[in-house]
């Protein structure tokens, strides 16, 4: 179940991420096979904050060059939107916690994301949403870098909207990414 879980999110990763050019920092991670891609098994917040301190642990231990970032997806747990998002709370406690804040950061994607100022439907949505729940840990040093290379980061978010409102709701669906049904 693993494998399939991974490869749906790779597809994600492949085809919106990086095929949208919605992060324009993905790809060379990507192409270097320096994205680790890591299934909980967790069932509970309990044991998915241990697998993500396991995980922030591995990340500050690793060289860049083997493993740049990490995806921590997590299939059977904070599967209700409103779960996942007040999880994010503990994940900064858990940043500070570990004295991380500075050092890594956590980006957050799920199926049902929404913005805060934002209808559910509305294609913006997509931009943070991924077949399965999922805490994105990111180096705070590699990020750096990558925006300074980058001219125009700060717009990045503003053209991911442009380019999901003309892509639209069926252009979307057609990448076929989402999780597949249970």
């Amino acid at each position: 179940m693993s494998d399939e879980i991974i490869a749906t999110t790779r597809k994600w990763l492949e085809r919106a991420v990086i095929g949208l050019n919605l992060c324009p920092f993905a790809k060379a991670v990507h192409v270097k096979g320096q994205v680790r891609y890591v299934v909980s098994a967790a069932r509970t917040e309990e044991a998915l904050l241990d697998d993500l301190e396991r995980e922030l642990k591995f990340l500050t231990e690793t060289a860049p060059e083997d493993t740049d970032t990490t995806l921590l997806i997590t299939p059977d747990v904070l599967t209700g939107f409103d779960d996942f998002a007040n999880f994010l709370d503990l994940v900064e406690v858990v940043l500070r916690t570990n004295g991380l804040t500075g050092v890594l950061q956590v980006a957050s994607f799920h199926p049902d994301y929404v913005f805060a100022d934002a209808e559910p439907d509305d294609i913006a949505n997509h931009t943070n949403r991924a077949p399965y729940p999922t805490l994105h840990l990111i180096r705070e040093a590699s990020l750096a870098r990558a925006t300074a290379a980058f001219p125009d980061a700060a717009d990045i978010y503003e053209r991911n909207i442009e380019t999901l409102n003309k892509l639209g709701l069926e252009g979307w669906r057609a990448l076929d990414v989402d999780a597949p049904p249970k």
